[in-house]
């Protein structure tokens, strides 16, 4: 190349297009290189993931299912503690005199001296005889009488 040559507009073009071409040459190897080490990266990164998730699904299950738990006996809880007051309100109206007083007359039938005691009883109840009523619907006494008299029939 003669001097002349290497001034020429078409000469710089031609060398500056041939280290660009060796540039984008250069940076496509690098490239290719970096996508087979990424790709390595990337699998070992997908690996460590799974392996994380692997690890940590038991441990979160046994979280979640011991918050329903706790949540659950948390319930359970407000349940006893209504439950409780409930009773304490129960108790509280027994110690009163005329609570009890009233309650007593109203179950046991008690009446006062001078006072004339009623028992109201349904007209369908009396048409029902003893056998004919459920053994649950009856009291414990009339089923073994009730036994004892079937028991009787039988030997004769």
């Amino acid at each position: 190349m003669t001097n002349r040559d290497r001034f020429s507009t078409a000469t710089r073009l031609r060398l500056l297009g041939e280290q660009t071409a060796a540039r984008v040459y250069r940076s496509q190897t690098r490239r290719q290189a970096r996508r087979s080490r990424l790709t390595g990266r990337a699998a070992l990164l997908a690996l460590v993931l799974c392996t994380l998730v692997v690890a940590l699904a038991y441990p979160t299950r046994q979280y979640v299912s011991q918050r329903a738990e706790i949540a659950e006996l948390e319930r359970e809880r407000q349940q006893a503690r209504e439950r409780v007051e409930h009773l304490r309100d129960l108790k509280a109206r027994w110690q009163d005199d005329a609570y009890a007083e009233q309650r007593i007359r109203e179950r046991l039938h008690y009446v006062k001296p001078g006072e004339t005691g009623y028992i109201m009883i349904d007209p369908n109840a009396a048409k029902k005889s003893r056998t004919t009523q459920g053994a649950a619907a009856r009291p414990w006494y009339a089923n073994v009488w009730d036994g004892v008299d079937k028991a009787d029939r039988a030997d004769q």
